[in-house]
Parts: C-alpha cells; sequence; structure tokens
C-alpha cells in the first residue's frame, strides 16, 4: 500500500479510489464545465446575466455527494456513474456590460480551449490506463 503524505490524501481516499474511477469523474467535471462555459456564451447578450464558472475538481471529488444522471425519457435507463459539480457565479469575469452582463467571450473561448485540452488529456490517459491491463493481463500489446 502507498501512502501519500499531503493534503492530496485529506482530499482523497486514495484506498477506495482507483485511476479509471478518478479518470471517469474528471472527464465528467470537464463535460459539466464546458457545459457551463457553453450557457455563458449563449446568454453574451442577454441583459443583467452573470457569467458562471463551475467548482474546482478537487472539491467535487472532496464533497462525495452524488446526483444520478438525468434521464430523457421515463423508459429510458439512468446512468450509473454519478457526479456533483457545483456551479456558482463566476467572480473572475473578465468585465461588466452596461446592461449588466459579465460575459467576456473572448475570457469563455479560453476556458473552452482549455477544457477542450484537459478533456483529450483524461480521455488519453484512460485509453492508456486500459492498453496497459490488456497488456498485463494478456500479454499482447
Amino acid at each position: 500500500m502507498i501512502h501519500i503524505h499531503s493534503n492530496l490524501e485529506k482530499t482523497l481516499n486514495m484506498d477506495s479510489l482507483s485511476f479509471f474511477n478518478l479518470a471517469s469523474k474528471r472527464m465528467a467535471w470537464l463535460a459539466e464545465t464546458q457545459r457551463v462555459v457553453a450557457e455563458n456564451v449563449a446568454n453574451a447578450d442577454t441583459p443583467g446575466f452573470k457569467a458562471r464558472t463551475t467548482e474546482g475538481f478537487d472539491k467535487m471529488l472532496s464533497d462525495g455527494a452524488q446526483a444520478h444522471l438525468k434521464v430523457s425519457h421515463p423508459g429510458h435507463i439512468a446512468g450509473t456513474q454519478t457526479t456533483t459539480v457545483g456551479v456558482e457565479e463566476d467572480a473572475n469575469a473578465w468585465s461588466t456590460s452596461p446592461n449588466g452582463n459579465t460575459v467576456a467571450l473572448e475570457q469563455q473561448t479560453i476556458k473552452a480551449n482549455e477544457i477542450n485540452e484537459n478533456y483529450q488529456l483524461a480521455a488519453s490517459l484512460y485509453r492508456k490506463g486500459h492498453e496497459l491491463v490488456r497488456l498485463a493481463a494478456t500479454g499482447v500489446r
């Protein structure tokens, strides 16, 4: 058993969190963050709209609360993956327009690009993890 002596140990229970579980949660957090950015962009011209952002990934992990994925029809099977992502007003919004809107499209574009890069990295690590498990189990690349 590996022991980690840092603040991370307080945030994560390393014994119960697998690599794949962590990667899946990271990808779900990034997807939710991208959804919030898309809502910000869609409301860029809405008077009084306040730009929003998600709480940090570490906050989602430390909360431990769960919310089930939504289904669009009663006959659909609910997903088993659960995540909780807090959404709050973006205190770091770059500007406020005369109509009270705080969405800066440039800032949202930068965020969307960062999210995309992080999602691609998480997906690549997830894929590599599967390749390592397959290699360990079968010895075949």
